[in-house]
């Protein structure tokens, strides 16, 4: 049960964290309110649990408002026992309190994920309502980049982590000869906030990169161009994320305006030999305090305006390059010093080539989706490898999800209004969560929320996608889709096929019927079995009599399981096609049933979809019980009026 309680900031009841779509109603309402309204109506706005008067004692205690502190002094006395209540003893899964250098969406769900464990998580932030303070142990108000708040911030913690990587290096270098655990190292910090210097701290361990140079004036400028040809990438060597801090020049005569846009060359600037990459990839990977490694899925990330728009997990590549990439994320990291998550980015070249672009020593907005979709979540990873919990499983426990950043579409209220017109669609969409930052100003292209659709394919979270974005419906629903195709070589196949349609109907799985021949459609025939797991196709039953080359033909163009059913013809009764279908050569795998038994297909579909669908798996075991049922009937009656009236009881 949750409740509002009166003495807390105004805008913590907007935050929206909906699992499969379901928000609390009080959650519910705040989150589709435009900010200035909420900030009038929820004038206090922070829920807590209500059935335990300690639990809410202590949220007066430690989430009041936030403890303001100037560079260079120190906190009144008073208010830092209230905001801190040292002497209270610590009882979650770790005792030691993280402290987060920073307080915005990342912190934010870092705090979430702590409260599931009961981690204690105090953050820094300049910003007095930034997203963290509302869920953090304690909020200490101050510039994380400013050496004495830092220092005076480290005194609260027992390791400190960040959730940004512009902060102060030295800053943290000091601290550890004070014997202050950072997790992970000043070190890494110091390579990673410095793209140039990473490039070479990386180029030194034989990570493959785009070719690089720094650059100090036109000359080494037009140098790099004539190294590396045109266009060129030429960035910004700090404080450079969410695309700010790159230029590209198309051209020798576009260097100028290129480098005058970042700010000119005292700035700091180093030039990217173009990658022609086909996709931008992305892993995640974990290190714990004893130098364990788990990586999580390759996803893709799609940017708008160099900005990451969508991920989707997991990348559509093949294994090899799956693996190839998960190699180069994993020598990345291992040569950087610490603990915690850290996210790789890499580019895909058309000749299968990868290339690591950046690394960000933290939690990652290509990590977002891992909350619903994994069975441990980034941030809870983070969290584990920083305190010395062992790591969780990072594998997927959803087949396949896509994670949709909320953008500011404009600026202000109407800002808003876009934003919660879109939330409000998300609700309506299976399998969808949603996160509310609750920042309190709307800019165009901030990262105000996400939405992650998870679900049992690609193509299915693909099509719930469009259908939130208002791109693929029908007749006003949601469009549905198939998740068994039933083809067959010739319609004359579908008197014994339909058998098959029929059983699917009745556990309501849905399915597309099609006439694919491997004679006269090839092409058809080979689009068909090469796109099917694309679109969400999880089982094809394949019909086909004489020769009987389709359900073979297809299985080897699809990873899906393909189940053949041979259809009796004119001549050899079926034979010929059961035989065919059953000697298959090693690597091509094709189940196969009876002779015209297309009931059975559709069975054993239903089957190998229940290994993932518990609601499949039950009305399986219902149908199995309804057949014994019927058997045990018929045999009651037998014996109670004998054979002849049985049998005169079936004409």
């Amino acid at each position: 049960m949750l409740s509002l309680c009166p003495n807390f900031s105004p805008t913590a009841a907007a935050a929206i964290v909906v699992s499969s779509c379901k928000l609390d109603s009080a959650a519910s309402a705040a989150a589709l309110i435009p900010q200035r309204t909420r900030n009038s109506l929820f004038g206090c706005s922070h829920m807590h649990p209500t059935n335990s008067s300690s639990c809410s004692s202590w949220m007066l205690r430690q989430r009041h408002t936030p403890i303001v502190m100037a560079s260079g002094t120190s906190l009144d006395s008073q208010d830092t026992s209230s905001a801190r209540g040292d002497k209270r003893p610590v009882h979650g899964l770790s005792e030691v309190v993280v402290g987060v250098l920073g307080g915005g969406q990342l912190g934010r769900m870092l705090c979430q994920a702590a409260s599931q464990l009961a981690i204690k998580v105090i953050v820094l932030d300049p910003m007095e309502n930034c997203p963290a303070s509302s869920l953090s142990h304690y909020h200490m108000v101050g510039n994380y980049d400013d050496s004495a708040t830092v220092q005076e911030f480290a005194k609260r913690c027992g390791v400190l982590t960040v959730e940004i990587e512009h902060v102060d290096a030295a800053t943290l270098e000091k601290l550890e000869q004070q014997g202050v655990d950072c997790q992970p190292k000043a070190s890494t910090i110091r390579i990673i906030q410095d793209k140039y210097l990473q490039k070479v701290h990386f180029s030194r361990h034989s990570i493959p990169l785009p070719k690089f140079m720094q650059i100090d004036d036109l000359n080494s400028a037009k140098q790099a161009g004539v190294l590396f040809n045109y266009p060129l990438m030429i960035k910004s060597k700090r404080l450079a994320y969410d695309g700010r801090g790159n230029a590209v020049a198309n051209s020798e005569e576009e260097l100028s305006s290129a480098v005058d846009a970042l700010g000119g060359y005292d700035r700091g600037l180093y030039v990217e030999k173009w990658a022609p990459f086909v996709k931008e990839l992305s892993v995640i990977v974990v290190r714990g305090r004893d130098n364990s490694v788990v990586c999580y899925p390759v996803v893709e990330t799609i940017h708008r305006e160099n900005i990451c728009h969508i991920v989707k997990s997991p990348a559509d590549v093949s294994w090899k390059i799956m693996k190839l990439a998960t190699d180069v994320a994993f020598r990345a990291v291992s040569s950087l010093e610490g603990a915690g998550v850290f996210a790789v980015e890499l580019f895909l070249t058309a000749d299968g080539q990868i290339l690591l672009n950046e690394v960000a020593p933290r939690p990652h907005n290509s990590g977002h989706h891992t909350i619903e979709s994994c069975y441990t979540s980034q941030y809870e990873q983070h969290l584990r490898a920083v305190v010395g919990l062992p790591l969780g499983d990072p594998s997927m426990k959803a087949p396949a999800a896509i994670m949709y950043n909320i953008l500011g579409e404009d600026e202000g209220e109407p800002g808003f209004l876009l934003a919660h017109q879109l939330i409000g669609r998300a609700l309506g969409i299976p399998g969808a969560s949603v996160h509310w930052y609750d920042k309190p100003e709307m800019r165009k292209q901030r990262k105000m929320g996400h939405i992650t659709i998870v679900g049992p394919s690609v193509g299915v979270v693909k099509a719930r996608l469009r259908s939130m974005l208002r791109e693929e419906t029908v007749d006003g629903e949601t469009a549905v889709l198939p998740r068994v195709g039933i083809i067959m070589g010739s319609d004359s196949d579908l008197p014994v096929m339909k058998d098959a349609a029929k059983i699917l109907r009745e556990f309501d799985v849905p399915t597309e019927v099609r006439i694919v021949s491997a004679h006269r459609t090839p092409e058809y025939m080979v689009s068909y079995a090469s796109s099917a797991w694309k679109r969400g196709i999880q089982v094809i039953i394949a019909g086909a009599g004489g020769a009987a080359h389709l359900p073979g033909m297809v299985a080897a163009l699809t990873p899906l399981p393909v189940i053949g059913v041979p259809v009796r013809a004119s001549t050899l009764d079926g034979l010929d096609s059961l035989l065919s279908i059953v000697q298959m050569p090693r690597g091509v795998p094709v189940a196969t049933v009876a002779i015209n038994n297309a009931t059975n297909a559709g069975l054993l579909a239903v089957r190998i979809l229940g290994v993932r669908d518990l609601n499949l798996q039950t009305r399986m075991a219902q149908y199995l019980e309804d057949r014994r049922d019927e058997v045990l009937a018929k045999g009651e009656k037998l014996e109670e009026g004998g054979w002849e009236d049985y049998l005169n009881s079936q004409r």
